[in-house]
């Protein structure tokens, strides 16, 4: 893939993500996220870490976290949260979208994959819609089912997967599932709530696998 386009998408969609949040009110910042124990002001903080947090930051959080990627991720999300306002936070989102530094061990694609998750996660228990582009979310969704840091090659072993939104499939397995990119996205990186747009004779076989997970 071409950095550069991959550096134009990210930031497009750090700044659709700050014009969504522009007009939440103060029960919305309190909603829960997708992720669990994360409120929406904490998603909006861990997307300001993305191109700020250093090695030095990550090694400490990772010894004071045990060894446990995930609990240093939300500690890291929620101590920001505490210290800046939804509105700062806006701020530095825009302030830093164009920026190509990345977190340790993150690769060109995952600053992308990050922001389309997490407006996904921010967005559905709002009630709201947040599209993705459909370029981005095929591109992004590719890279999800090669890496193994999102786990997905496990949670869809034999499953084939067909976009009912792009021309876009993959895998070769009998047994599928079909839905919107952003649905699949969603399944992919282990959310439960991307099962409601899907169908196909997989999706019994994938909501077991996503509920175990769990």
């Amino acid at each position: 893939m071409d950095l550069d386009k991959i550096t134009m998408w990210t930031r497009a969609e750090r700044l659709a993500i700050a014009d969504f949040l522009d007009d939440l009110d103060d029960q919305e910042w309190t909603t829960q996220s997708l992720c669990q124990g994360w409120t929406v002001h904490d998603v909006l903080a861990h997307l300001t870490l993305s191109n700020r947090v250093t090695l030095g930051a990550t090694v400490a959080g990772i010894l004071r976290a045990r060894g446990d990627w995930n609990r240093m991720t939300e500690r890291m999300a929620c101590d920001r949260a505490r210290r800046y306002s939804p509105a700062v936070l806006i701020a530095q989102l825009r302030e830093g979208a164009g920026w190509t530094r990345r977190a340790p061990g993150a690769g060109p694609l995952d600053p992308l994959v990050d922001t389309m998750i997490h407006g996904q996660d921010i967005a559905r228990p709002l009630g709201r819609r947040h599209l993705v582009p459909v370029e981005q979310a095929v591109v992004g969704l590719e890279h999800v089912l090669r890496s193994r840091f999102y786990g997905s090659q496990q949670r869809l072993r034999g499953l084939r997967l067909v976009a009912t939104d792009a021309e876009w499939s993959s895998g070769t397995g009998t047994t599928e599932i079909s839905g919107p990119l952003s649905d699949l996205l969603l399944v992919a990186t282990g959310r439960t709530a991307g099962l409601a747009g899907l169908t196909g004779t997989g999706v019994a076989r994938l909501t077991m696998a996503l509920q175990l997970a769990h």
